[in-house]
């Protein structure tokens, strides 16, 4: 095998992966899951305020992820989560938590949100469980001493 064989660019990756959720997609489904967590029902006008986007690009993002299983919504109503929704989301909120709770004891700060925003959708689910056991077994061995 060459070395050309071993290497890949990151569109190559993804497409070596057969991704089905986009980046984009990840995020308004990690925001809406984070929404439903404290309000009983999320609507796209809350999905744009907080993620920064016109209601428009949010629309266009709910009709995707609805063709795709994750979310029933309808036009200028309620958004919810399927149950492969609400499973995924919970997901990418772990996911988050972790990233995040791992960047700031390393960093020795109390907010990393913009690294974990940067790169949490590049690591797979194995990295993530694995730096959630090292972050337990950090936790461990700092309360020893």
């Amino acid at each position: 095998m060459g070395i050309a064989d071993e290497f890949y660019t990151l569109k190559g990756y993804q497409m070596k992966e057969a991704i089905e959720l986009t980046t984009a997609m990840e995020d308004y489904l990690e925001m809406a899951s984070r929404i439903l967590e404290k309000n009983e029902t999320v609507r796209v006008s809350d999905l744009s305020k907080m993620l920064n986007v016109k209601p428009p690009s949010a629309t266009k993002m709910m009709q995707q992820l609805k063709d795709l299983g994750y979310v029933n919504s309808e036009k200028y109503g309620q958004i919810s989560l399927t149950a492969h929704g609400r499973a995924e989301g919970a997901y990418l909120l772990y996911r988050h938590d972790v990233l995040h709770k791992f960047l700031c004891m390393i960093n020795h700060s109390e907010n990393e949100l913009e690294q974990v925003e940067k790169i949490e959708h590049f690591l797979n689910r194995e990295t993530i469980e694995n730096l959630n056991r090292l972050i337990q077994w950090l936790q461990g061995e700092l309360s020893k001493h």
